[in-house]
């Protein structure tokens, strides 16, 4: 049962890594909304990296964020956030694989093996937290904008990329919690090394006086 919960959370591990990266690169972390005006020419989406104009004709003109000193706060935290998302994925699915109960590797033991897997876990737990909050920290602004009043420019609504970096986030984080179930290998390995270990306990009885008379004759 825990080697099929830790396979099942590795390849969990790299479905998540693929989707954080298309949800990255995706266009769509915004969309200009229709809320409010009778005729629309173009539509606006933006994501991290740049910002596209759609017009009636389905003619696509984007314009990269070129300045990083000038971008807003929200933009350049979200865009190191997943960018380390990225990096710790990555990380998990080595680290990972090397664990894995049905992967040999040279000889180390199963239970090396096993704190490999948990540490692998750890990891991509930590990969889909940063996907959750840059994804989580991106739409608050969006939403902020929405509904503030004192807002007067073009109002957003949340994009597709959005709901991939939630997807890839969960995905990361459920199968970091079935990769840590190889820490019930640790256990099992440590209390049967103690049980096995056990040097045979030496049992002395007193000898009565006629069995001690007996040995000296």
């Amino acid at each position: 049962m825990s080697a099929a919960m830790e396979t099942t959370g590795f390849v969990m591990a790299i479905i998540s890594w693929l989707v954080t990266g298309t949800a990255l690169a995706n266009d769509h972390w915004k969309i200009s909304t229709v809320s409010g005006n009778v005729i629309t020419s173009q539509r606006i989406t933006e994501n991290l990296w740049h910002s596209c104009a759609e017009n009636s004709a389905s003619m696509v003109q984007c314009r990269d964020f070129e300045s990083l000193l000038d971008l807003p706060s929200h933009i350049a935290g979200c865009r190191a956030l997943m960018i380390i998302s990225l990096l710790l994925g990555f990380a998990s699915i080595i680290v990972s694989l090397l664990g894995l109960k049905c992967i040999t590797v040279g000889s180390a033991s199963d239970q090396s093996k096993a704190k490999m897997a948990l540490g692998g876990g750890i990891v991509s737990i930590l990969a889909g937290l940063c996907c959750l909050v840059a994804c989580s920290w991106y739409a608050y602004r969006v939403v902020q904008d929405f509904y503030s009043p004192q807002y007067l420019g073009m109002k957003f609504e949340l994009g597709a990329g959005l709901y991939l970096g939630w997807a890839a986030a969960t995905l990361a984080i459920l199968g970091g919690g079935f990769l840590c179930s190889a820490v019930s290998r640790t256990k099992s390995n440590a209390s049967a090394a103690a049980y096995y270990g056990k040097a045979p306990q030496k049992i002395y009885t007193a000898k009565t006086e006629t069995e001690t008379a007996k040995s000296f004759v």
